[in-house]
């Protein structure tokens, strides 16, 4: 994975990789049953990626301007506990982690995807669009992923701040270790 020095030296420091759901860790489509009943779609490589990142001991939190019980259920299914839904305003549940965590604004990244992500992007170490971002994020992004929300993007983050900090190819080889017995 090719990173441009600045990437990567932003990418080292990261103890925090904070998402947003809709358009990021979904493709931003919304879908409600006849009653009203709200359901997402997630994708398995995207958790895989998020499971490998906390492994690599990168914490992950969620901010998210919409409630949803889903996200709650994705979020439990993956052993994220620092969730903030309903956050119309992103920045006070980021400075309640940053407190929370004692972290600098250089060691979290942020990964978005439309304009209301820009307040946190904008505060962060590293600033991480979707490929399909809108042009004001991917204008304000220090690193674009390679996939879409919803498609891969979060596996894409995951595995770049595993890559900048040296974790990348010891993890992925011992996959194939596990398969030599």
């Amino acid at each position: 994975m090719k990173l441009s020095d600045e990437v990567a030296e932003r990418a080292a420091k990261i103890r925090l990789l904070i998402f947003d759901v809709d358009g990021v860790l979904t493709d931003g489509r919304l879908y409600f049953d006849d009653n009203g009943i709200e359901s997402k779609a997630f994708h398995s490589l995207d958790g895989h990626g998020m499971k490998m990142l906390r492994d690599g001991g990168v914490e992950m939190a969620i901010i998210t301007g919409r409630q949803s019980d889903t996200v709650k259920y994705r979020m439990e299914n993956l052993g994220i506990s620092l969730v903030h839904q309903g956050q119309r305003d992103k920045r006070p549940a980021y400075h309640a982690l940053l407190e929370q965590l004692k972290l600098s604004p250089e060691q979290v990244a942020y990964m978005g995807d439309d304009v209301v992500d820009l307040p946190v992007m904008t505060q962060v170490g590293l600033a991480i669009a979707t490929a399909d971002a809108h042009s004001m994020v991917l204008k304000h992004a220090h690193w674009v992923t390679e996939k879409n929300g919803g498609a891969g993007a979060a596996r894409n983050a995951c595995e770049m701040l595993l890559h900048a900090q040296g974790k990348l190819e010891a993890m992925l080889q011992s996959y194939i270790a596990c398969n030599a017995d």
